[in-house]
């Protein structure tokens, strides 16, 4: 589908609605020329958000023909997004595509990305690479992403083969509905997070894995912060899960290991004072842990109807 096709699908107000292009970048100044070049082709605005880069990653994407918005520090990818969709809200698009500076993305790709939101089909596209078996993902990274997206897929309620890449599109009620609280490299999997509460259509495509150069930052340590990022979104949307359920094991624990205390007093008609304190512990955090998880799931469903309430009487207003 050609740049002429895409926009002649978009129907609005009497007038062009854009296709704009969101790329977060941090010292991508090798790549970041072409990847802005050769998006340009596809859609009708490119939004760079530089995200604290200490070499000339804004100079030349602006010299490409971005729009690029800077940040003074390095702020992390979940915030350079916010940014960016916040510049992006501006523009009224009629769909909105994502994509990685560093050209892991082929942006001759950016077009399948589209169509299902430019068909009215989906709210939430994702690129994956996993749909079709094309090769190219290092085996390390492989073991990673199926983790990610097994732990993603069980705890948000969306089911997708790739939670972790990074080459989406979105429609405008999606770009509406979005705000991340994700700081960081979890932020794709907060979109499912999202997707799940805002009931946003979600589909997939296949896409192509271009590993142009090694990883910027270790992979253990990059582990580590999606794994960090997704446990904090986990406790956020979904409270009773995380603080329940670990709290309803560590009660029946607690229950069974002072079960075994009583069998050891009848038997003996000694108290086990140790597995009795363990029993009282066990106990004593799980309930704690149970009543938390209800309580807060309690006050986000509440939180949630008055932001909702809110949004509904500014348009209204």
């Amino acid at each position: 589908m050609s740049k002429t096709e895409e926009k002649q699908q978009v129907k609005g107000d009497g007038r062009s609605r854009p296709i704009v292009a969101v790329i977060p970048a941090y010292n991508e100044e090798r790549y970041i020329g072409s990847v802005v070049l050769k998006t340009r082709k596809h859609v009708d605005t490119v939004i760079v958000v530089d995200d604290g880069s200490t070499d000339l990653t804004a100079e030349i994407a602006e010299a490409a023909g971005a729009v690029v918005v800077r940040h003074e520090g390095k702020e992390g990818k979940g915030t350079a997004l916010s940014t960016g969709f916040r510049r992006i809200r501006e523009l009224d698009p009629a769909a909105v595509v994502m994509l990685d500076g560093d050209g892991q993305h082929l942006t001759e790709e950016v077009p399948q990305l589209l169509a299902p939101v430019l068909r009215g089909e989906a709210d939430l596209v994702i690129g994956s690479r996993y749909l079709q078996k094309r090769g190219g993902v290092p085996r390390h990274r492989i073991w990673g992403h199926w983790f990610f997206t097994t732990l993603t897929n069980l705890l948000s309620g969306k089911r997708t083969t790739d939670s972790q890449s990074g080459f989406r599109a979105f429609s405008p009620r999606a770009i509406e509905c979005i705000r991340f609280s994700s700081e960081g490299f979890s932020v794709e999997s907060e979109m499912q997070f999202l997707a799940k509460q805002h009931n946003l259509r979600l589909a997939e495509v296949i896409i192509t894995a271009n590993y142009v150069e090694k990883s910027k930052r270790p992979v253990v340590k990059h582990g580590l912060l999606v794994l960090d990022g997704v446990l904090h979104i986990i406790g956020q949307y979904r409270p009773l899960l995380f603080f329940g359920l670990g709290g309803l094991a560590l009660l029946l624990v607690g229950l069974i290991w002072g079960g075994w205390v009583v069998i050891i007093y009848q038997r003996t008609t000694q108290l086990a004072v140790g597995y009795a304190l363990i029993s009282i512990l066990l106990t004593i955090v799980g309930s704690l842990g149970l009543f938390v998880g209800i309580i807060l799931h309690s006050v986000r469903g509440l939180l949630l109807e008055l932001v909702g309430a809110d949004r509904e009487a500014g348009r209204a207003g």
